[in-house]
């Protein structure tokens, strides 16, 4: 390539692969380094069909692709490697130009695709609806004290069995004394306190608070990674989001109850790649999995945004909060929907100042 074709191949913001007359991989873009894994170098050369899993017939569409000279375009397929688990992207492959019978194949992730602008939108929207929040902070405010006073009385003619219950609502209401609080200053959140964070007991303490609470009629199930690392982030509010995920899930569940996995598991190729062209890794993956009916199909493309709800009487600012916070972490939330299964995926960043694991 010449310069100017060198600075276009690496400023893609998507994968990209060249593919040779004999299907091996002529170069790949720093995009697709990161989406497989591996470095240009190593890839170089390698046939494309061992490197590459596509769940669709493939192969024939690229060879008349590549005899006609035509572009091929396949959409929702399932695309993986040896080393990640597949994501649902879109392929465009066409012929290169001036390269007789070498192709282009651009991959483009559905999830990454429809939110490359999420951190700056996010922003925006939250904060309006903060904003709304902010005015009935105080109004909120005054209550909980009353409710953690009531409580501290109580628990001083109480078992020690029973206590458990009445330091649960002693510290949840201090806890949401705090959040409010942060909507009071400036009709946002502050910023994160970032640091070392076990994961593993964000999701133990919320788990426990739901199944005393909301998701008293959830089955709760605990499938989580012994090797994760510490995550890096401000485990108050991680801890807001994965409450407020589960409070979702248990209100949209059946009556009688539905069954909520939370997953953990280390992710080496998520990368996020910034609109600046930046990318930053973000391996640590939690899952919020339910069982329920999944969210209605004309707002899953907007379901972040304040005053979006699927529920007759909800307010909607909930996931608003919960994609605000993970945007102020620099991390990544997305949704994939269908009956029967609702996955919320969260990616952070590993905290590098500690190897401790979880």
């Amino acid at each position: 390539m010449d310069p100017d074709d060198t600075h276009i191949w690496s400023s893609l913001p998507v994968p990209a692969i060249l593919i040779d007359q004999d299907d091996s991989i002529a170069d790949v873009n720093p995009a697709c380094e990161g989406f497989m894994n591996t470095s240009a170098k190593a890839l170089r050369g390698v046939r494309f069909w061992d490197r590459l899993t596509v769940d669709a017939p493939l192969e024939n569409g690229l060879a008349r692709a590549r005899e006609n000279g035509t572009p091929l375009f396949v959409n929702d397929v399932d695309v993986g490697t040896k080393d990640r688990a597949p994501l649902v992207c879109n392929l465009q492959i066409a012929p290169l130009s001036g390269r007789d019978g070498v192709m282009i194949m651009l991959i483009s992730p559905r999830e990454l695709a429809g939110r490359m602008t999420q951190s700056d939108s996010v922003k925006s929207a939250a904060k309006s609806a903060i904003g709304m929040a902010e005015m009935l902070a105080h109004e909120i405010k005054n209550p909980l004290a009353g409710i953690t006073g009531a409580a501290q009385l109580l628990s001083m003619n109480l078992n020690a069995d029973d206590l458990e219950l009445t330091d649960l609502i002693v510290e949840e209401s201090r806890r949401i004394v705090k959040l409010l609080e942060q909507v009071e200053q400036f009709g946002n959140l502050s910023a994160p306190e970032m640091g070392p964070v076990n994961v593993h007991d964000v999701l133990d303490r919320a788990r426990r608070s739901a199944l005393l609470g909301f998701g008293s009629h959830m089955v709760l199930i605990e499938d989580y990674d012994p090797s994760l690392p510490m995550a890096r982030g401000d485990s108050d509010q991680l801890q807001q989001v994965v409450l407020n995920l589960l409070k979702n899930a248990s209100e949209a569940a059946d009556p009688q109850g539905g069954t909520i996995r939370l997953r953990t598991y280390y992710e080496h190729g998520f990368r996020l790649r910034r609109s600046g062209g930046s990318g930053q890794a973000l391996p640590m993956q939690i899952e919020i999995i339910d069982d329920g009916p999944g969210l209605p199909e004309d707002i899953r493309s907007d379901i972040f945004d304040p005053f979006v709800s699927g529920r007759e009487n909800g307010t909607g600012l909930g996931l608003a909060l919960v994609s605000k916070i993970i945007s102020d972490h620099g991390g990544w939330i997305s949704v994939d929907s269908e009956p029967g299964r609702t996955v919320f995926r969260i990616s952070l960043s590993r905290d590098r100042g500690s190897d401790k694991e979880v």
